[in-house]
């Protein structure tokens, strides 16, 4: 019996985690209490769950720390970086509410943060597409979001109409099948599907980034009242079911999604 190569499809899970080491909390400005909400109003709790797939469907890459510490998905030069005027750059120094979250880390700080967590992450993302591309030419990345029902602070998107899934494209990397495909496999299950609302992209590591279209990749965001109580952070009892439409939108995604040849 021959042994299976490894999927086309890679699922990237950037901001599930509520570690925050003992060493960089001691650095932050917050009480414990502070801290706590904090992280369950800026963590995509249980996403690593949600977008869970076999490994012989797809290679899953989850940040292991939370994005309090660094944020994997910003860039790391603050000139490249929207969210950095906000002082949410790749290193946070603002809360939600924009308090102070640190002090300004200095030049050294920040390269050792990134060096310590960034990077690796980075490194193993990248070398997943790579495999993938490796063995059937053509990578499917799927970015696996959450987001609250009501908009925060430091959101540009205020319209407190919110859609249940968020479709998040690339202008280079998501083409048109690969959009109006996520967007049928999840309206589908009768839920409200926005495209790049209330948050638009989709990450592609920078090796790849515009350079090589046989990376096709999308976001897809689900809203938080579908599958947590967003006051406590409990899962709510409709969690397993929602899990589930999930990933059979998802199966669906990818076996189409690979299927056809990045930016084709």
């Amino acid at each position: 019996m021959s042994t299976p190569g490894p999927p086309a499809v890679v699922v990237h899970i950037p901001h599930a985690s509520l570690v925050v080491p003992s060493d960089v909390a001691a650095g932050l400005l917050l009480t414990p209490a502070e801290l706590q909400h904090e992280l369950l109003v800026m963590t995509d709790r249980y996403t690593d769950g949600l977008f869970a797939l076999p490994s012989s469907r797809a290679t899953t890459v989850a940040f292991p720390v939370s994005r309090l510490v660094v944020d994997p998905e910003r860039f790391t030069d603050d000139d490249s970086e929207p969210m950095a005027r906000k002082g949410m750059g790749v290193v946070y120094e603002r809360t939600v509410a924009g308090r102070p979250l640190r002090h300004a880390p200095s030049a050294e700080h920040r390269r050792h943060l990134l060096a310590r967590f960034y990077e690796p992450h980075h490194a193993a993302l990248t070398t997943a597409v790579e495999i993938a591309l490796a063995a059937h030419g053509a990578c499917l990345l799927i970015d696996g979001h959450s987001f609250p029902t009501r908009p925060l602070p430091y959101e540009d998107d205020q319209d407190p109409d919110r859609p249940d899934i968020c479709v998040g494209t690339d202008p280079s990397h998501t083409p048109a099948w690969l959009r109006d495909i996520a967007v049928a496999v999840f309206a589908k299950v009768g839920w409200r599907v926005a495209v790049d609302r209330p948050f638009a992209g989709a990450l592609v590591p920078m090796r790849f980034y515009r350079k090589d279209l046989r990376v096709s990749a999308v976001m897809i965001e689900v809203r938080r009242g579908l599958y947590m109580d967003e006051r406590s952070g409990e899962r709510l009892t409709c969690f397993r079911e929602v899990r589930e439409c999930i990933a059979g939108a998802l199966r669906t995604l990818g076996a189409v999604g690979t299927s056809r040849r990045g930016g084709a």
